[in-house]
């Protein structure tokens, strides 16, 4: 008979059978039953909508519904495929993404660590307010401001340009500042939030660790590189795969507000999203637009699994997302 007190294989397999068999009883109705709203709306608003993918393979009529509208196969597919857009808006996607990706883990781990050396409670409070303000600022917000900042006649960014001998721009015309602005914005609007993951990450790190390594004579910067960051790196993976998993997603607000719609910028800011709006407002191209959706999604899955495959090869762990 199997001893649960016996950190044997076939005991910790035996248990953790026995954890799946017991999980359904009836002593964790209670929690069952407080899963059940949230598991409705996810069925409804996630899976069930999911029946609709099947307009990506019809010429979708709004008149004569679902059904009864005609079957066209990949037709959809080909005709965004052989669009003369689809590589400058793949590429844009790709490329804003995994700047994004790069410059905001850079950004909040680094403030992370920063905060983590502040002593004081009350100013540690203050720095996660100032941090985290601009998250919960809305796009259409932000670009009000932007637009403040950056309108060519009563904008304040050219008169402190000429003043420093520097030439006016141009800026909803000319579209080869917009992608450090773009990059910018969203560092500044999300690295707060992010900052706030890895700081709790931080706070669940044994100060014992830090204690060890002074006494072994190791400075600021040896803690940070031996101790902190290696800490942080099983937070930083499962962001990481969560961020790929949506690298063919751009934030369609972020684009459509901070930008005032301006086609003239399309070369640097058109990306997936806005390209398929305008196929569905312009075109009313039903079909390509849900064609676009479900060509997202799928590479998105596959991204996931993937890089949460080679995390796991990496790292030698396997309790990942998978």
């Amino acid at each position: 008979m199997w001893d649960p007190l016996i950190p044997t294989d076939n005991g910790r397999v035996a248990e953790l059978r026995l954890r799946k068999r017991s999980f359904f009883g009836r002593h964790n109705i209670e929690f069952l039953l407080l899963i059940l709203p949230a598991l409705a709306v996810t069925i409804v608003y996630r899976y069930l909508p999911m029946g609709g993918l099947v307009i990506a393979f019809k010429d979708y009529r709004p008149g004569i519904g679902i059904a009864a509208s005609d079957w066209v196969g990949f037709q959809n597919f080909e005709f965004f495929f052989a669009s003369d857009q689809v590589w400058n808006v793949t590429r844009n996607t790709l490329l804003y993404n995994l700047a994004f990706i790069v410059t905001g883990t850079v950004t909040a781990i680094t403030f992370a660590i920063l905060l983590y050396e502040v002593s004081s409670r009350s100013a540690v409070k203050t720095y996660q307010t100032l941090f985290l303000l601009p998250y919960f600022l809305s796009w259409v917000v932000v670009g009000i401001i932007m637009y403040g900042f950056l309108n060519a006649r009563l904008g304040i960014a050219n008169p402190i340009i000429e003043r420093f001998g520097g030439t006016a721009v141009e800026w909803y015309a000319d579209p080869r500042p917009w992608p450090g602005l773009l990059l910018f914005t969203n560092v500044w609007k999300w690295s707060g939030y992010n900052m706030i993951i890895y700081y709790a990450a931080l706070m669940g790190i044994d100060p014992t660790l830090f204690e060890a390594a002074e006494i072994d004579g190791a400075g600021w910067f040896r803690k940070v590189f031996a101790i902190t960051i290696p800490m942080l790196m099983p937070v930083a993976v499962v962001m990481l795969i969560l961020s790929l998993g949506r690298i063919f997603f751009a934030d369609f607000g972020m684009f459509f507000q901070l930008t005032q719609q301006s086609p003239l910028l399309l070369e640097s800011t058109d990306v997936i999203n806005w390209f398929t709006y305008r196929a569905l407002i312009e075109l009313r191209d039903y079909g390509m637009s849900s064609a676009i959706g479900l060509y997202q999604s799928v590479i998105g899955f596959i991204l996931i699994i993937v890089t949460n495959w080679a995390a796991r090869r990496m790292s030698g762990n396997e309790s990942q997302l998978f």
